[in-house]
Parts: C-alpha cells; structure tokens; sequence
C-alpha cells in the first residue's frame, strides 16, 4: 500500500531524528530535528522540550501526532522497519506493540497476523516475511529460535505491564516454560529481576530486559503516569516510539500532521456539515433525510458503490432517549423498515458477522451509546446524529471520528459524498457549532482546523460561527410553483448553494446564495421542471445583473494560466522539472571512485567496545548492541564480501541506479575498505548498519552534484534553449483550493481572483503578517487586475524549477495589460543577497520571465524599513523594466 505524503513525512522525520540520535545522542538530535524550520512550524504550540525517560537517557523517545482518521497503525507497522536501519541496528529486532484497550490489541494482533493486511504487507516487506506476532497473553509460545530467526512483535495493553507490585501478574511471574531463553544467560547478569532464593526469573518482563525490545505505543496520551515509566525502566527498551492524536505534555512530540493535509489526500470527509435542531426528534428526522439525499449522490456516482449509513448516538439506561426508544421511534414514527436497523452495543452486537460494504447488506442505520469507539470502522457511515448532549458526553468525539473516513480513500465526484454531516440537538446554532468544535478538537485538530471545517446545511448561518464576519453574500429569492419531487430534484443540482422551500401555506421558494457560475446555472437550469425554467433563467440573470461587481472573476467563469517553463534536451523540448531532466541526463555511478576516506569512515577497536568516526562524529557500539547476531572479533562462516555487498544492495538500492551497477560499484567499495584499509571484514558486519548510512548518504550526494550540473547546462548553461509552454501551463480557476484553510484577518481584498472570502491562508511561517501585507499592496497596485495566493505543494499551483527541489511562488497575478506577474515575497534575512536558497530562486524566476518574450514577469521583494510601500515600488521596477 503506498503511503500518503503526510505519512512519508512522518516517518522520514523520523528517521532523521534516530539517525542523528546514533551519532549525537537522543537528546541532541531531538533539539536539532525540532529546530528545523519546517518541523518547528508544525510544531507550533506543543513543547518541544526534550523529556527523557528518568534512568534511560540515552533511550530514543518520541511521539508522532496524527488525526483521527490518519492511519497511525500503518505509521507504527513502518517504523519498526524505519528504527530497525536507523537505530536498532538488527537484521530481527524484538517489538512490544503496546495499545490502550483489549479490544484493540485482539484487532491489531489479527490485523498483524493477516498476510493480507496493509499492516503485516509493511512489516513483511521489510523483514522478508520473517516475521512472528504474539499476543501478550500467548509470551510462552515464543521460542528462542523465534527470536533468531524472525521479527517477533507481541500484542499488548500498557495496562498488564503497568502495575505498582508485580506479584501476582503473569508477565513479571516466574515461569519454567520460559526457561530455554535464559540457558545461556550469565546468573551474575545485573539488572533482571530474581525470586525469593536469588536466582533469575524466567519470566517475560525479564525476556523483554534482556532483548532491550522496541516500544510502539499507541494512544501514547494515555500512557504519561509514573507507572508508565516504572514500566519502562523494568522492561529496558532499545526505543520508545509514540503514536496519537491528541499529545500531552510529557510526549516528546518530533512531527505533527494537519487535518487539512488529511483532507488533501483524501482521507477524510470534510467539512463537517452542521445541523441542529431543537428536539431530538427533529435531529433524527433530519438525519434521514440527509441519508435520503446522500442515496441520490450515490446512485449518480457510478464510480464506486456507497450506501450511506446513518450513526446515531442514544442515550444511556435511565434517560430519556435510551437504545430502545430511538428504535421504536424509527420503526413507528418515521416508518424505517426494522431490517435497515442495527443496534450494536455491550449487550445487542447486531454487526457482528456483517459486511456492511457487502451491496446486498440492508443497513442504513446504527444505534449504538459507545460500543462503536473501538475498532468499528465503516466508511459509508456519513451522518453522525446524536440524541445526548455531546458538550458533556465523553464519547462523541469517537463515534463523530467514524463519520470521517472516506470511502475508498478518493474523493468522489459528487460534491455531497465529500462532506460528513453531523445532526445534533441545541436551541441555539452557536452552541451546537462550538460543541461540534471542542470534539473535532478532542480528536486531534487544530482549533483554527476545526473552525474551517465546519459548514452550516441551513443557508444563511454560516457566517460568523466562531466570532469572524464574512460579508454578507447577495442572495436571490424567487416564489415558484414546484412539487415536492421536484423540489426536492432541485435541491440536488448545485448543493449549499440552491435550496427550494416550502412555507407554512404550502407555496414553494427558491433561493439562490451567491452566484452561479455558467456551468452551475446550466446544471439548476436542467433540473427545474419545464414550466419554470424561463422565470428561473430571467431570474438568475437579474440577479447577476444587479451584483456584477460583487462577482469575483472565477465565478464568472474566468480563468489565468501561468506558461510552464520549457527546455531543450537532446533536440527535444520537454518539461523544465529537475525530475525528468535528470531522467535524460546520463551518469554513472562508476564514473565516481569508490571508496570511503579515513575523513569519511573509520573504526577504532577497544576492548569492550568500539568507535567508528563518522565524518568527524564518534558513534559508540557496545558489544550489547549486537548480542545474539556476532561476536566482537570473530569471522562468521556465513559471512564473505559478497554477502556483505548484498545486504548493502538491499538497503542502499533506488529506483534511479540500476542493480547491476550498485553491486559493481558496492563490491568495490568493499574490496577498497578489506584490502587497501585494511578493515576486517568482521569489523564491518559489526557496523554494516552504518556502513550502509554512510554509502546511501554518498550516493545521494553524488547524484544530487548531477542534479546541479544538468539543472546548470539545461536551464543556464551557454548552450542552454528554453522557452515557456501555455498549453502545459498552471490554469488557476475557481474552487481549485477549495480545501485548503481561508484567511480570516482584517484586510478586505477587493481583487482576489476567487473573492474576498476565499484567499487562501497565508504562510504561517513568514512572521509578523509580512507576507498578508504583500498581498495587501499587491491588491492595491493599480496595474493588476486580479491575484491570488499561489498556495505551495499543491497540485494545481505554479512552480519552477529549483536544482533540488520545486519553487511555489507565494502570489500570482494578471495585469490589466494580460500580461502575468509571479511574486516571491522573502522576510530580510532571506534576501538574495544573505541566502543561497532565495538567489537560486530569484535566477529561476528571472529566466522563466525572461523565456516569455516579456508575456510573464517576474519579481522578489521584501519590506525594507518596515514600509510595504516597498513592494509597490519593487513591482513598478519591474512594470518599467519589462518596457
């Protein structure tokens, strides 16, 4: 299963930290991993003070923050493989998988177990199938020749582990079934704990001592007591890696992921559409008809089959709106067939055995009180509606979590199958949106990404929900003569946007927030019954008429594109992309010598321990750290040269070097550090882990010095063609950020090319709202006629080429002339003239302009003195220049 981008990040920062943490300790790395300025931005408001455990100092621990919905088991599956090169330094570690609840460790162990499962298809992968799972209350069956042969991971809660006194629990009890671990263990061995006459228990906790496990923890929140490090003092683990949604002080948080980037790749349903009412059974009765109409989306969507499901929330024995009066008031009031209902809670578990994916299954409904928070997850669950009042319930937050996951992870084509809507009883909307708020905020977002994600279904009420005051948007309101199908038909064509009512006489209103784009109106238009559609039609245009200067240009159907830059390789012009550049650029691994410099590599060998000097750095390998696997000083039979070359293939390999020509270029390497340096071949099976560290960084550095060269000739060089394709270019229209976080300050943009409502947030790491004022002048420049923010990484934006990397410049913009302007706003310690990065950013952006034959211009500036004028300035140089 391929990772998502957010989960890649995730784990290479990850093992970055455990990389720096071999070399410089786990303290140091944590500090210097932190400071990063793209990690300190994610992890702003968390401590990012380092928090050991008490007596392990030296233990890496570190927790990784996901939202709900963001696939943390399949990040912790991975990062066993990621530690295991990184830091453990072992072909078969030993792993305790700790998780909070009993429930979830049966269904992580089955998960683990089941070959099919992305999360054992991770770890199989990279231990070579050689792989054992255990569940804690199975530790006798592990073998030693297990440990040997395999990457054994045992399934566990934190609680058997985390006890005050020991006696009595299996795990620290002594236990002649686990006798054959300790045959060969030394009775003065320190450190394990011993029975009454003195001798070393054979018990599991002593095992997981000995072997120094690697610790995953899951909802690593609730594991921050005293007890908690009591327990990993007891068990001695080689690494300490945590996983949640919702971290605590005393987590050593190293990389936090947004629900924004969630949501960018498809993993969640959002926004959350919001709906109150002011009895819970005018929610119910909402809740249904929302199922009804998302029934009609589905059955258009013919890309994938969905059966929307409705999950309500009832209140618990005693009260008022218990399992079974929500049952019967479906079966009796609103007429639901009692076959489409199931109720799965402690007592009643109605799902178990059923698919509810199965096209045949009949269930639309699931009543449950909390029974759903553990393990239950259906992506057609779309509308969450809760009975209680979820301000004070403790478990709303984990069933409004199974409205979220997408189906199929891949946004549909529907718009209303892209949204999760929640259905709650309140009198009055703010409190049900603040409500609604607190448990996104519960399960992992950001207050400012809850607040962006929620949406009002009533037409009117989504202004101003949390404190902001968006312009009122123009809305037209025209009486028509409509059923009740056809308004309802109607309701589907262009949602939130469009909304046929009926008063209380019976007489049925349309009415039309905002403005229809000409595709929108052609889609209403089609729906509207045939008597109706000239009223309609007049309607709709007047309405246009009247507001034509309210009406960004996006709406209007208006769209800019930026040319792609072009260059010219073999005769040939293709894209101006570092990527495809070098994929027609040829080199050689050979044609760089293979070897590794005393500067670059060496080991001192002592007596129980020894050094490698690596670029300067001294890494410490005890003869603990490779217990088990080879002796200090000793040749292994089944260890040669060649042997030694493949394993470096298999962890150095990448898709740009062909196998053929890494094995030829690692054999000599290999014969360069045994023969003419004179290192054992002993001594670099102790430290091939590292080895192959160093030999993956040189290669990588090699070939990022061809990056440089054929970035240099293609795009600077003398003999260098380019030119700027349109055809190819970035085509900025409306709704292409439609995800992505709107800004909410106090300008009132007059020229944003999708309104003044939807300007993208600005760069949370250009401080002191310098880059909010850029655009400030930019709007204000009375050469441009429209702008918006060209938002960085994402799919739809414009970028040039860097000689690592891509360049997303921060504002795009068409001139009143329709010539196109690109600005790149830099604080002034980021000027061309201080930082590398900005000049090679400035020279790209001028040869783009300059390949346009003066169509695209292009400018870097910064507020000098603290006066924005200087932009305005800054892009009148430019304008001037260009002529």
């Amino acid at each position: 299963m391929k990772l998502k981008s957010y989960q890649q990040a995730s784990l290479d920062t990850l093992k970055a930290y455990l990389e720096e943490a071999r070399v410089i300790g786990p303290q140091e790395a944590y500090k210097k991993i932190t400071e990063k300025p793209e990690i300190a931005a994610r992890l702003r408001g968390y401590s990012a003070k380092y928090k050991p455990i008490k007596t392990l100092p030296d233990t890496p621990y570190v927790c990784l923050r996901l939202p709900t919905g963001g696939g943390k088991t399949i990040l912790a599956a991975h990062s066993i493989g990621i530690a295991k090169d990184a830091w453990v330094e072992k072909d078969l570690p030993l792993v305790l998988w700790l998780v909070p609840t009993n429930t979830i460790r049966t269904q992580t162990a089955e998960a683990l177990k089941n070959p099919r499962h992305p999360y054992r298809k991770a770890l199989d992968e990279a231990f070579g199938g050689r792989v054992r799972i255990f569940d804690i209350g199975d530790f006798t069956q592990i073998k030693p020749h297990d440990l040997r042969s395999n990457l054994c991971v045992v399934v566990g809660t934190v609680q058997t582990l985390r006890v005050s006194n020991t006696d009595g629990r299996k795990v620290y009890a002594h236990n002649e079934e686990m006798e054959p671990h300790f045959s060969t263990v030394s009775p003065q061995t320190p450190e394990l704990e011993r029975t009454e006459k003195g001798n070393i228990k054979f018990s599991f906790a002593n095992l997981m001592r000995l072997h120094q496990p690697l610790v995953i923890m899951d909802e690593a929140h609730k594991a921050g007591s005293q007890l908690s490090q009591e327990v990993y003092e007891r068990i001695n683990p080689t690494a300490l890696i945590e996983f949640t949604a919702t971290p605590k002080g005393f987590n050593n948080l190293l990389h936090s992921v947004t629900a924004q980037e969630l949501r960018d790749e498809e993993m969640i349903k959002m926004p959350v559409v919001l709906d109150e009412a002011e009895t819970w059974q005018g929610a119910v009765n909402s809740a249904i008809l929302k199922r009804a109409e998302l029934q009609e989306h589905a059955e258009r969507d013919r890309d994938a089959y969905i059966r929307p499901i409705v999950l309500f929330q009832a209140q618990k024995k005693g009260e008022e709106v218990t399992v079974e009066v929500l049952k019967q008031h479906l079966i009796d009031n609103e007429n639901i067939d009692p076959t489409k209902i199931a109720v799965a809670t402690g007592a009643q578990r109605e799902l178990d055995g059923i698919n509810l994916f199965r096209p045949d299954c009949p269930i639309e409904y699931v009543i449950t009180i909390e029974a759903l928070k553990e393990g239950w997850d259906c992506s057609f669950a779309y509308v969450f509606c809760s009975v209680a009042n979820i301000r004070s319930s403790t478990d709303a937050e984990q069933l409004l979590g199974r409205v979220l996951r997408m189906p199929y992870a891949q946004k549909r084509r529907e718009k209303a199958l892209n949204k999760s809507y929640a259905k709650l009883v309140s009198k009055h909307f703010s409190e049900a949106a603040h409500s609604l708020r607190d448990k996104l905020v519960d399960m992992g977002f950001e207050e400012s990404e809850a607040e962006d994600n929620i949406e009002a279904e009533q037409l009117g009420l989504d202004d101003g929900l949390f404190g902001r005051q968006p312009q009122p948007v123009p809305t037209m309101k025209a009486a028509i003569q409509a059923s009740e199908e056809e308004a309802r038909k109607m309701n589907t064509a262009v949602p939130l946007k469009v909304q046929v009512t009926f008063d209380e006489s019976g007489k049925s209103h349309v009415e039309v927030k905002g403005f229809l784009k000409p595709e929108e109106t052609d889609t209403l238009i089609s729906y509207t019954p045939e008597s109706l559609k000239p009223q309609l039609q007049q309607r709709i245009n007047e309405h246009h008429a009247k507001h034509q200067h309210e009406i960004p240009p996006s709406q209007k159907g208006e769209t800019f594109t930026l040319p792609r830059l072009m260059a010219s390789m073999q005769g040939e012009l293709v894209l101006g992309d570092t990527d495809i550049l070098m994929e027609q650029h040829e080199w050689l691994l050979a044609d760089h010598p293979a070897r590794l410099d005393a500067s670059e590599f060496s080991i001192v060998d002592t007596t129980n321990t020894f050094e490698i000097d690596l670029d300067g750095n001294r890494v410490i390998i005890g003869s603990g750290d490779v217990a088990g696997q080879l002796s200090m000083n000793v040749e292994v039979d089944d260890w040669t040269p060649n042997s030694l070359v493949q394993w470096l293939d298999r962890k150095i390999r990448t898709p740009w070097l062909s196998q053929t020509e890494l094995l030829a270029w690692l054999s000599d390497v290999v014969t360069y550090l045994t023969r003419d340096r004179e290192i054992s071949l002993s001594q670099l099976m102790r430290c091939k882990f590292i080895l192959a560290r160093k030999l993956s960084e040189k290669i990588h550095a090699l070939r990022l010095a061809e990056r440089k060269k054929v970035y240099q000739a293609s795009l600077f060089g003398p003999s260098a063609h380019i030119e700027v394709s349109f055809d190819q270019g970035f085509t900025f229209f409306d709704d292409m950020y439609a995800g992505v976080p709107k800004y909410r300050g106090t300008y009132r943009f007059k020229k944003h090319f999708m309104g003044p409502d939807a300007v993208p947030i600005f760069d949370s790491k250009k401080v002191n709202g310098e880059e909010e004022q850029c655009a400030f002048m930019i709007d204000s420049h009375p050469k441009v006629k429209y702008w918006t923010r060209n938002v960085s990484r994402h799919p739809n934006s414009f970028s040039l080429p860097t000689s690592t990397d891509k360049f997303y410049p921060d504002f795009v913009a068409l001139l009143d002339d329709d010539r196109l302007l690109a600005v790149e706003y830099k604080g002034k310690d980021r000027t061309p003239e201080e930082n590398r990065d900005s000049r090679e950013k400035n020279l790209i952006g001028q040869q783009w302009a300059k390949a346009s034959n003066g169509q695209a211009l292009f400018v870097m500036t910064t507020i000098e003195k603290g006066n924005p004028r200087d932009i305005h300035v800054a892009i009148d140089e430019v304008l001037h220049r260009a002529h």
